[in-house]
């Protein structure tokens, strides 16, 4: 029998002449759900029935994504043998931070393993159904240093909000409060890798707060709105959600 999670058997790869390469950030403490998760990285939380990191792939094969770096830390060997065992031919790199660096340092040390100018960066605990091909053409033809995916939301608090000009470049990051609508930085990214590094960083930093909210203005960042399924599993009320939504999702 076929390994049911083999990458022949997830249906059509995105046929179009792009082949995309993704950072996967999963090195996080999870430390919000680990009354749910004692014994488990926040991305191996099991969701519907499996890892919720094997949604997450799945989704990123099926949109054309052929090489994956994953950014792991906490627990990494859990992911590493999960991800080895499960997708046996997949083009993958494994980026080890040995003590927390933040978003922004985990990318950077990820980036030494890339092998194109511009990639994906995604969340390991996220899951934002985006068109990837919609964002990428979007970045490359706006030559772009960083496109945010952006997410309309309505009546929400647990979110800060990004706002854009008619152009869809960033013009501000507002704090997390009650809104009654706008959209939310959806943390799926395309990133120019080499202006990204032109940025002189410390070791540990945060992708969000001491380069999107610090550098805006400097660099052309942009965002870009898509209405599609979004839940982060981040804290225990939406992992149980993601239990139940996950389960009837095909992308």
């Amino acid at each position: 029998m076929s390994n049911p999670h083999h990458i022949s058997s997830l249906g059509p790869i995105a046929t179009n002449e792009h082949h995309y390469e993704c950072i996967i950030l999963a090195g996080g403490l999870g430390t919000r759900l680990r009354s749910e998760l004692p014994d488990l990285p926040k991305c191996m939380a099991p969701v519907a029935g499996k890892p919720f990191i094997q949604h997450l792939v799945d989704y990123l094969l099926k949109q054309g994504v052929e090489r994956f770096i994953f950014s792991l830390g906490y627990m990494h060997e859990s992911i590493e043998i999960f991800i080895k065992t499960n997708y046996p031919s997949l083009n993958c790199h494994f980026s080890i931070e040995h003590e927390p660096l933040g978003t922004g340092g985990a990318i950077k040390l990820a980036c030494q393993y890339t092998t194109q100018q511009n990639v994906l960066i995604l969340n390991g605990d996220t899951m934002f159904a985006i068109d990837i091909q919609k964002l990428m053409d979007f970045h490359l033809q706006n030559n772009a240093s960083c496109t945010l995916s952006l997410k309309p939301m309505e009546q929400f608090e647990r979110y800060g909000v990004v706002e854009t000009n008619k152009e869809c470049y960033i013009q501000s990051f507002k704090e997390k409060q009650f809104y009654h609508e706008g959209f939310i930085n959806g943390g799926v990214y395309a990133l120019n890798i080499s202006s990204f590094l032109q940025v002189n960083f410390d070791e540990k930093f945060s992708f969000e707060k001491d380069y999107l909210e610090k550098y805006y203005s400097s660099y052309k960042m942009m965002g870009l709105v898509q209405d599609s399924y979004f839940i982060d599993i981040g804290i225990p009320e939406d992992f149980k959600r993601a239990d139940k939504e996950l389960v009837n999702l095909t992308f």
